[in-house]
């Protein structure tokens, strides 16, 4: 029994030994990579490893690709997958662009994978274009009445133009412009309403995909319906605004007529004080000059007879005025 002790624990040894390794080398990746055609050395492997490459996500995209009939090397498919790329996404647009006849290379689809964009996505929107709606766009027309359309843009990705190109936000707002543009140009809302198909083929030869990632295919309208009446509206506003104008500059000539008024009331006041202020010194000068005897008192029955004459006259001027008065009233 002793000498088996011995010879199990080597075997143990051995099979964690063989365990590391294999845990290490994918030697089963090596086998598969070998029986579908792909040269792939253990050597390589064992570098991926160390690099921190996980190998599946290189060899089995590489063995995609050799089956589909694309020539791939396996140290751009690496350094695409050191560089943060997604390699199997890279690979099945390229299988996918080989089978629709698009032309395709692994360099520029690796830049489109880099920059964010699905290139599969991009690839298959080739094949079948997708339907951009927009939102309802508002218009107004030459003869004051909004307008509201919707439009549905066909669009195909312009695989040359994915790296650099603007994206769906701007095709969305150039089509938008260009309806608002179209719109504002027509004479009338009927026009508008009349020949619908006039805004796409205006807008269609705008020209509106330059500079994105897409190519415009077609623009057709979904829908035309007729807003508000903006020139009513806005002339009623400026109305209303010309009266409030009105109204204010009435306020201040009523208020500076008010305020002179009042200015002409408080100057007579202050005049009749100032008569009551001399009437209240007449009689202490009448009677300083009786007792200097600068005044007879003769000459003061003489001025008082005067005085009620002058009451008396101004009563009967008083008498015949209400008389007229009254006699104009009948």
């Amino acid at each position: 029994m002793e000498p088996l002790i011995p010879l199990l624990f080597i075997i143990v040894l051995v099979i964690i030994a063989f365990s590391i390794i294999f845990s290490f080398i994918p030697l089963r990746l090596w086998i598969a990579a070998l029986s579908s055609g792909v040269r792939v050395g253990i050597i390589t492997l064992i570098g991926m490893r160390l690099r921190r490459v996980i190998p599946a996500r290189v060899v089995e995209p590489l063995i995609k690709a050799t089956k589909a009939g694309l020539q791939l090397n396996v140290n751009k498919l690496e350094g695409h997958y050191l560089a943060g790329g997604n390699v199997d996404r890279v690979v099945n647009a390229l299988i996918a662009a080989q089978r629709a006849n698009i032309d395709l290379g692994f360099e520029r689809a690796a830049a489109i994978d880099l920059a964010g964009r699905d290139v599969l996505k991009a690839v298959q929107m080739s094949v079948n274009p997708k339907v951009i709606e927009t939102p309802t766009v508002a218009a107004v027309a030459s003869d004051g009445i909004e307008v509201k359309a919707k439009a549905r843009v066909t669009v195909r990705a312009n695989i040359e133009r994915l790296v650099g190109g603007a994206g769906e936000e701007t095709i969305i707002a150039r089509v938008g412009e260009g309806i608002v543009t179209t719109i504002g140009s027509a004479k009338n809302h009927k026009q508008v309403l009349e020949n619908p198909d006039n805004i796409s083929t205006t807008v269609l030869n705008k020209g509106l995909d330059a500079g994105t990632a897409y190519e415009i295919l077609s623009i057709d309208i979904a829908d035309v319906d007729v807003g508000k009446n903006i020139g009513a509206q806005l002339q009623t506003d400026q109305a209303e605004a010309d009266k409030r104008i009105a109204q204010a500059k009435a306020e201040e000539r009523r208020a500076m007529a008010v305020a002179r008024e009042q200015e002409m009331i408080a100057a007579v006041q202050e005049m009749r004080a100032k008569v009551v202020e001399a009437e209240a010194e007449i009689p202490r000068a009448l009677a300083q000059a009786l007792r200097e005897g600068k005044l007879g008192v003769m000459d003061y029955y003489n001025m008082q007879n005067i005085y009620a004459d002058t009451q008396m006259r101004d009563s009967i001027a008083k008498l015949d005025k209400d008389d007229k008065s009254g006699e104009e009233g009948r």
